[in-house]
């Protein structure tokens, strides 16, 4: 193309391809775009005093001129805008944009007023939380009160159970650590001993005799591998001659006297001497049996469903609830947990019979696991459960009777007696019998705190 005595040669730049407008170097006679960056140079017309006409030479590129600074080519910041700011990095001078005054008082205004929304929402939850205290704190101090004083004053809401009979001196098995457990010799031992009542277990032969023993197998008693349930009555074996007594590890009892006996004969030969029967599995013929039997000679206020399992102790109340009744296992967990949460006084309790172990035995004559360390630590826990003054003296005023097993020695006893039960269950009954002959007091004590307790029944 020409224009005038000039001529246009396209030239390729880094700007772009051909036909782009760029900088032609200063002095040159050529144009400069202000387009292209710095150090980019392209000819927009030679102009070296060519004349019209004159055909055009090839000529060398023109030298090229100093590069033009970038920072005279940004524009100049905008009324409002922010100003510009450099950083050096690897790829030369880079520019970033800056908040104006303007806009760093807007957003300082609009942290300050975010500020002020948390600090209200942080006041009005401080105020509902102040609001929650203020009626709670009265509500619980009230109820913490209300809760200790009829603890100790329970018959302001309860009319205590009437005992049948005050159960001081228990005899384990029948007295089972002078004699041959369950045997009649042992009975008639601890009723030369004046025991209150004695403590059984029953079992069911093939032949439908309600018999009394501790164990389903006969192995440890007789040295059979046989269950009771696979032999008629007449078939069962002696007893051993000699017997470890379980909560006594290492002392063995012996007798002259090796026959078991049925609960049947037992009723006969003792027929007011109260009795605990515990039901160790839910045989529905066996219980249905012993409360027959019960019923029959007329036992019902003094013999006393036992069981540790609770689905056992609901089949026992069915099949004879004229009987009083124990707390199993569950029951008890119950007690103490109601215990601690104050609601105690308020709840009703149809036990009449609190049959616990000491904690003091364990890991000392009572194993409950097979490792010591898991026998520490349930003697340490449940002594700080269970033996608290204020729950069994609670029970004791209620009519519930508290009996603690099985106590074979006299610190026992006395800490039993101590936290105010109603009596003991022993496998020595000839050694509690002499502790309750020289611990009168004791006795006395625990009888009154009894006594005091008897009213109509609930």
């Amino acid at each position: 193309m020409a224009w005038g005595s000039l001529s246009y040669t396209p030239a390729t730049s880094p700007c772009g391809g051909e036909g782009e407008a760029c900088n032609s170097p200063r002095g040159s006679g050529g144009l400069v775009s202000p387009q292209c960056g710095p150090g980019e140079a392209g000819v927009l017309g030679a102009g070296k005093g060519l004349k019209v006409g004159e055909p055009e030479l090839p000529e060398a590129s023109p030298p090229a001129s100093p590069p033009i600074p970038s920072r005279a080519l940004q524009p100049g910041p905008r009324p409002g805008a922010g100003s510009l700011s450099r950083s050096q990095g690897c790829g030369g001078d880079q520019w970033r944009s800056q908040p104006s005054p303007a806009r760093q008082s807007t957003e300082v205004i609009q942290s300050i007023r975010n500020s002020g929304v948390h600090a209200a929402g942080a006041l009005r939850g401080s105020v509902a939380m102040s609001s929650v205290l203020y009626y709670a704190l009265p509500a619980l101090g009230s109820y913490v009160m209300l809760s200790i004083f009829f603890l100790r004053r329970p018959r302001l809401l309860h009319t205590p159970w009437a005992p049948a009979f005050l159960p001081r001196l228990g005899a384990h098995r029948a007295g089972s650590g002078e004699r041959l457990e369950h045997t009649l010799e042992a009975m008639e031992n601890s009723m030369a001993q004046r025991s209150d009542f004695l403590e059984l277990d029953c079992q069911l032969t093939r032949d439908g005799v309600v018999v009394v023993s501790h164990d389903e197998n006969l192995s440890r008693q007789s040295g059979v591998n046989r269950d009771v349930s696979s032999l008629n009555f007449e078939e069962l074996p002696l007893y051993k001659e000699e017997l470890e007594v379980y909560f006594s590890p290492g002392h063995f009892a012996h007798g002259t006297d090796r026959h078991m006996m049925s609960l049947e004969d037992v009723f006969q030969r003792f027929p007011r001497l109260p009795m605990s029967v515990e039901i160790k599995s839910v045989n529905e013929e066996l219980i249905n049996k012993v409360a027959g039997l019960v019923r029959h000679f007329d036992r019902n206020e003094i013999t006393i469903w036992a069981s540790e399992k609770s689905s056992v102790m609901r089949k026992c109340r069915a099949a004879n609830p004229e009987m009083p009744f124990a707390f199993t296992i569950s029951r008890g967990l119950w007690l103490v947990l109601v215990y601690y949460l104050g609601l105690l006084p308020f709840v009703h309790i149809p036990e009449r019979f609190f049959i616990c172990f000491l904690p003091t035995i364990i890991n000392r004559t009572y194993f409950p696991f097979s490792r010591p360390g898991l026998n520490k630590l349930a003697a340490v826990v449940s002594k700080w459960l269970i033996m608290r003054k204020s729950l069994i003296q609670h029970l004791e005023q209620r009519g519930v009777q508290v009996i603690f097993w099985c106590l074979n020695e006299e610190s026992d006893f006395e800490a039993a007696y101590g936290l105010g039960a109603t009596g003991v269950i022993t496998d020595y009954p000839t050694a509690l019998r002499r502790y309750l002959d020289n611990h009168r007091g004791a006795a006395q004590t625990s009888e009154a705190l009894t006594l005091s307790s008897v009213s109509l029944p609930q």
